[in-house]
């Protein structure tokens, strides 16, 4: 019998040293009232003992209170089962705060249940946390959203109308935000700049980093107008191996087409040569090695000079073309990119971008694209 009533003793100890809030109810009385409630459950709500009992818990349940949470807690005390729920109650001084609920039958000798033991825990600060971290991800997602629209206005809209030639263009970033960009604009009446540009990274650095040089080379900025291409990447070369970050560089293809003479010249900063293609030959890719922008400020560029005949295609692009992975973990490659060039050779250059964009799809199957894909194409009629 003493070591009855010393274990007794040293229950009624635990629940009164427990953290939690413990709050017994009488399952055989009309209404579960309760029966106990340890000190947890008075620091925690602020009813001293002798405000609750007798009392069914939904005192603590307030206006704001998810009524299907409540729905669910009803249920399982009907059914004597297990509940979990987090719930939004009421302090007696009418403050709110989240509570982790659990409800547990306690089964008599026959197998009726003759009480519930609930436990209450205060999790608000974890419920702020997480609110306050969702709020914060939704206003990132608008933010990157609105960023990405102001990046895709930086795209080509309308193509300059020309009678003896044809640009097409294909723009498709890994995430929200990209570090290529591309365009083709007007210099004047005569000359037409054309370029494809790859800063290193994704996210948010990146694409700030492409914005940047993407306003540089407008025309309206004045600075570049009319500049031979490898003087353009010179002036970039020795603007941002300045203000780079450590570990930060872009590669780029700069061209202009004089559209009276045919000549397309151009400069490469460590970019992927561009392909030249003729229906009745075999695809040439034209190679430019070169540093990218950032890596060595006394770099210096070559120009290239070609002249466009009647029917041929020059397909300008970023590595994320060649670096599209299948499922196998195998590159689309030069290979993948020439063979699609071959196979579409009669299309015109929109159409033919198309099929590289098809290609690439059906080439990494359901695997996303890892890096963005950028294509410029132009052709000579």
């Amino acid at each position: 019998m003493q070591d009855e009533k010393l274990l007794l003793l040293l229950k009624e100890r635990a629940l009164e040293s427990a953290a939690e809030g413990v709050v017994i109810a009488d399952a055989g009385q009309v209404g579960i009232p309760i029966i106990y409630v340890n000190r947890a459950f008075t620091v925690l709500t602020g009813y001293r003992p002798e405000e609750v009992i007798g009392r069914n818990c939904r005192f603590l349940q307030g206006s704001d209170t998810n009524p299907e949470a409540l729905k669910r807690i009803r249920k399982s005390l009907a059914d004597e089962s297990l509940c979990f729920e987090e719930i939004l109650n009421y302090r007696k001084d009418n403050t709110p705060f989240w509570n982790r609920l659990s409800i547990t039958p306690v089964k008599g000798d026959q197998g009726q249940t003759t009480h519930f033991i609930g436990i209450q825990t205060d999790v608000t600060r974890r419920r702020l946390a997480e609110d306050s971290l969702r709020d914060a991800n939704a206003r990132l997602k608008r933010d990157l959203l609105a960023a990405a629209e102001l990046q895709q206005d930086q795209l080509p809209r309308k193509l300059p109308d020309c009678k003896n030639y044809r640009f097409a263009w294909r723009f498709r970033p890994c995430q929200e935000l990209a570090g290529d960009t591309l365009n083709v604009l007007p210099l004047d009446d005569r000359h037409i700049a054309v370029y494809v540009l790859d800063v290193s990274g994704h996210g948010v650095r990146a694409s700030l980093q492409s914005f940047s040089v993407n306003h540089d080379l407008q025309p309206h900025q004045g600075v570049l107008n009319l500049l031979s291409p490898e003087k353009v990447l010179d002036w970039l070369n020795m603007k941002y191996s300045q203000v780079l970050q450590i570990g930060m560089f872009f590669t780029i293809l700069y061209g202009i087409l004089d559209t009276q003479t045919g000549v397309f010249t151009f400069s490469s900063a460590g970019h992927p040569g561009p392909v030249l293609t003729h229906k009745d030959q075999a695809p040439q890719v034209i190679e430019s090695p070169s540093y990218p922008i950032g890596i060595n400020p006394k770099a210096e560029y070559t120009l290239k000079t070609m002249q466009l005949q009647a029917g041929e295609k020059l397909i300008m692009y970023t590595d994320g073309v060649l670096e599209a992975i299948d499922v196998q973990g195998n590159a689309f490659g030069q290979a993948g990119l020439l063979e699609t060039l071959v196979r579409n050779r009669e299309l015109a250059v929109d159409e033919m971008l198309e099929m590289i964009m098809k290609s690439l799809d059906n080439w990494v199957s359901h695997v996303n694209l890892k890096d963005d894909v950028s294509l410029v194409g132009l052709e000579s009629v």
